[in-house]
């Protein structure tokens, strides 16, 4: 704390924002001088935030007091002194300050989505292994909207015009919106954010952003403060940034590709390769865990109602779980590198899902098969849409339902999460068949 201390008279930080990450991924926490907050050493919330909804309601009576301590009371939130950034975007001298949950008697509160990544890392821990993953987060740029039921459009850029038709890596039309992106990247720097190539994607200002391959705990923080430095520079230049993983229709999706590998925490070098390159046992076992058990996560890759979405056929979205070398329409792409450098990019996870959780549950499909030693199918040459076995869910209530009997899942992230996550999202989906689309009104109204 004396470092932190420190660091924080050198900028003269005034404020602290104190922030946990929700099961959603929203920063929840508080707002606090920077006196009291190096007097507390942290702060307190009540563990019910890490059962709260998108919409911000709370799973039922019944379920919240049995996961939940009965008096409904505190967590304890501690500060990770690695985890302490600027906010360049506030008008007063800010740092934000990422916290783990703690319960009275300082245990990991289970819950949390950052106490998860952080257990899958110690199974890896535990077998001298040490994962490296490299996210790419897509995303739109659209007009600001404040009435939901009218579709998003595209903004105008410094040209006076929207973009129009599929403008894939196209630099001119990235470099339409050159003064958000110079805010972005001067904002992600102040931050120590390790962002690397921005490219325009497929879709109609769609975007995409690189990380740079690190620990997966540090990225996932650092996703999760991209998502907020990204809305705040598109807010300024009065545009909004959204990853959902569906926002406009006819459009593609968004995704949060994970690029995963493993070394020996002892000598740095890959256990994906054997010593003359070829592709080692632990390499394929590691595939054949994410086929396993990726249909059972999947809920933690694809959240909500709006990510399956994505996962239609034909689509720059896979639909399955085969893989393959330099092959897009496999869930599992195994891109071209040199041994050292062999990874496997899960394509499977969308933009709206939260980092951590999305990053540990592909990380933990992966352990499994490495564990239980699980060969993977063959892999694909070709067109991996007409795959037909290893299908996924096709609903997030087919999801929930798989997850939830998950004996795997169930032992390593434990009951409470397994239960309590579940829970959140089938009462989101429950607000979401309460809501009356425009598809049904333009077609049933008169017809039925």
């Amino acid at each position: 704390m004396k470092d932190l201390e420190s660091w924080l008279k050198e900028r003269r930080i005034t404020e602290v924002e104190c922030l946990v990450s929700d099961i959603t991924g929203i920063a929840r926490g508080k707002i606090t001088p920077v006196s009291k907050f190096m007097a507390e050493k942290g702060m307190r919330l009540p563990e019910s935030v890490l059962l709260q909804t998108v919409t911000g309601d709370y799973v039922e009576d019944e379920l919240y007091y049995s996961l939940l301590d009965p008096a409904d009371i505190d967590m304890l939130c501690r500060p990770d002194i690695s985890a302490v950034y600027p906010v360049p975007w506030a008008l007063e001298p800010t740092a934000q300050v990422i916290h783990d949950c703690y319960d009275k008697m300082g245990n990991p509160i289970e819950l949390s989505s950052r106490n998860q990544l952080k257990r899958v890392l110690a199974l890896y821990a535990e077998q001298g292994w040490k994962p490296v993953v490299a996210p790419e987060m897509e995303f739109y740029l659209t007009k600001r909207c404040e009435d939901p039921d009218l579709p998003l459009l595209p903004p105008i850029g410094r040209s006076g015009r929207q973009e129009t038709g599929r403008q894939s890596f196209s630099i001119d039309a990235a470099n339409e919106f050159d003064p958000l992106f110079e805010d972005m990247y001067d904002w992600c720097e102040i931050q120590g954010l390790d962002i690397d190539t921005l490219i325009h994607e497929e879709g109609t200002a769609q975007m995409e952003i690189n990380f740079r391959h690190g620990d997966p705990l540090m990225l996932a923080d650092q996703v999760f403060l991209f998502k907020r430095t990204l809305r705040e520079a598109a807010l300024k230049h009065d545009v909004v940034a959204t990853f959902m993983a569906k926002p406009i229709t006819n459009e593609p999706g968004s995704a949060m590709h994970i690029h995963q590998s493993v070394l020996d925490a002892a000598t740095g070098r890959s256990v994906f390769a054997n010593e003359d390159g070829s592709m080692s046992q632990l390499f394929l076992h590691h595939i054949g865990g994410m086929q396993r058990f990726i249909p059972e996560a999947l809920p933690l890759m694809a959240p909500n109602v709006n990510s399956f979405r994505r996962f239609l056929p034909d689509t720059s979205a896979p639909v399955n779980v085969e893989w393959g070398e330099e092959n897009r329409t496999c869930g599992l792409r195994v891109p071209d590198s040199t041994p050292q450098n062999r990874r496997i990019e899960n394509r499977l996870p969308g933009a709206d899902a939260n980092a951590y959780l999305a990053i540990a549950a592909s990380l933990l499909c992966g352990y499994l098969g490495m564990m239980q030693q699980l060969n993977p199918s063959a892999p694909v040459q070709g067109r991996a849409f007409e795959r037909r076995n290893l299908r996924l869910p096709f609903t997030l209530e087919q999801a929930l339902e798989r997850m939830e009997h998950c004996a795997e899942l169930e032992r390593y992230m434990g009951h409470r999460f397994v239960t309590g996550y579940v829970a959140v999202k089938r009462v989101e989906n429950e607000n979401f068949k309460k809501v009356i689309s425009s598809w049904e009104r333009e077609f049933l109204l008169l017809s039925v």
